[in-house]
């Protein structure tokens, strides 16, 4: 993993190069206060401030100066300096004017590659991009923040052959050695008779793929109890409900959930939030051998419903069931789930917009504002009460999937929402994890997508209240 706390640093008054940042608004004024040859430069390649193009001022006396178009110079976004953080020379920069605040992520993130199978690293002899602040108070949780972030993507973009479900346990193991943290893994025969759903699920795996329950334990019990739950499938081939090639090639992401709900410990243990964490992940791999769980099948939940398998590429949900179920039992104050659950949320939203679900509105209307506050949006969809006729079964309490086409990502919601008790607020999040396109300082690939709006939440609720 990159490690990114060298590339912010303190101001104490180094030679830095200047940063200007310019916006439609400003720019005219900005560029008459330039020397003559610089507005001719500018002029030339017809930089009018708008376009979003980084430019390098020509060198004067061996140094050069950066000026760079923003949507707003008075209020920077998370990813206004990414770009610059990918193609500038390496050396140490300063903003002009202001400090870069929340800009400082996209720095960070800006500068990190997934080269874990190339042979020829990038950048591998280059020393970084520095950003100087005057903020020094605020580098911290931006390097916790990059460096969640690029867990998810790490684990998301890794192969399906390097990351079973043994070397997801092996990550959350990782985390729990870097904070102090506790875990218990359930497999095997305890597995069968505890966890059903699990185990069905990842019942054709073979032994080195075996399913599991990971769960995890930080913080001092008179603090509240939080419980975090992610989709660990750590690759789905939609089992005997086969899905075609070009549905299964991404798949490797079907733990994306999973990744989200760990980076998402990592913050709440590495900023010291006052609570009680509980982190669950069932991991799995939905496979197809003689010992799948076939359509029509009924496996008895943990919870005790019995459900009627409609569907075996609908999984999440199953192994969701269960882990949910355990993070009930502990009597938490807030659950808050992570899962790659359907594509109708897709459909719907487009890959940018986690679709959140919440059986509380004050608990959704706070994820709201906290997403806007930190520019990590997601959208709030209904829990729509009516819709669970669709979950209907002949023979079973009821059915994993919908007997509709209509409306799958709330009905995969309202499946959930039957293993949570209605006393305990919840949350759900049904994620992408996945970036089809890059853009300044987000490759393609597996991306965090509402995991920072998740943590402003829990800091504004434990440890800015």
């Amino acid at each position: 993993m990159t490690d990114f706390a060298p590339l912010l640093v303190p101001d104490r008054g180094q030679k830095v190069r200047p940063i200007h940042l310019v916006d439609k608004d400003s720019f005219e004024n900005w560029v008459k206060k330039r020397p003559a040859e610089d507005r001719a430069l500018l002029d030339a390649h017809r930089f009018d401030g708008k376009t979003g193009f980084a430019y390098l001022l020509l060198p004067r006396g061996g140094e050069f100066e950066v000026v760079s178009a923003v949507k707003n110079a008075a209020e920077l976004s998370p990813w206004c300096l990414a770009r610059l953080a990918e193609s500038l020379p390496d050396g140490a920069y300063k903003l002009a004017s202001g400090e870069p605040g929340k800009a400082m992520l996209g720095w960070l993130l800006g500068q990190h590659r997934f080269d874990d199978f190339r042979s020829k690293k990038d950048d591998a002899d280059r020393g970084g991009r520095v950003l100087v602040t005057g903020e020094p108070a605020k580098i911290d949780e931006a390097v916790r923040l990059a460096e969640a972030t690029v867990l998810v993507r790490d684990l998301v973009n890794t192969p399906a052959m390097q990351l079973g479900p043994a070397e997801l346990e092996r990550a959350v193991k990782d985390e729990a050695s870097r904070c102090g943290a506790n875990v218990k893994v359930i497999s095997g025969k305890e597995l069968g008779e505890r966890y059903p759903l699990i185990a069905a699920v990842g019942g054709a795996a073979p032994a080195d793929r075996a399913p599991r329950l990971i769960e995890l334990e930080w913080g001092k019990p008179e603090h509240p109890r939080v419980a975090i739950v992610g989709k660990g499938v750590c690759f789905d081939s939609g089992g005997l409900d086969l899905k075609p090639a070009a549905g299964m090639r991404l798949m490797k992401k079907d733990m994306g959930g999973a990744a989200h709900a760990l980076a998402l410990a990592r913050l709440i243990m590495s900023g010291k939030l006052p609570v009680r964490l509980h982190l669950l992940i069932p991991a799995v791999e939905n496979a197809v051998s003689g010992s799948a769980y076939r359509p029509g099948d009924v496996v008895k939940s943990r919870k005790g419903l019995f459900v009627e398998i409609d569907n075996t590429d609908a999984e999440g949900r199953l192994i969701l069931a269960d882990a949910l179920d355990r993070a009930a039992e502990g009597k938490p104050e807030l659950i808050i789930d992570f899962a790659t659950l359907t594509g109708a949320a897709r459909v719907a939203l487009g890959p940018d917009l986690p679709a959140m679900f919440a059986n509380r509105d004050e608990l959704a209307g706070g994820l709201e504002t906290a997403a806007r506050a930190v520019e990590d949006p997601v959208w709030h969809m209904p829990l729509w009460d009516p819709y669970d006729e669709m979950l209907k079964s002949d023979i079973a309490d009821l059915a994993n999937s919908s007997n509709s086409p209509m409306a799958g990502s709330i009905t995969a919601a309202m499946f959930l929402k039957k293993f949570v008790p209605d006393e305990i607020p919840w949350a759900h999040f049904d994620t992408y994890a996945w970036r089809d396109s890059a853009k300044p300082g987000r490759p393609k690939g597996g991306d965090a997508l509402g995991l920072r709006a998740v943590f402003a939440l829990l800091e504004s609720r434990y440890l800015h209240a």
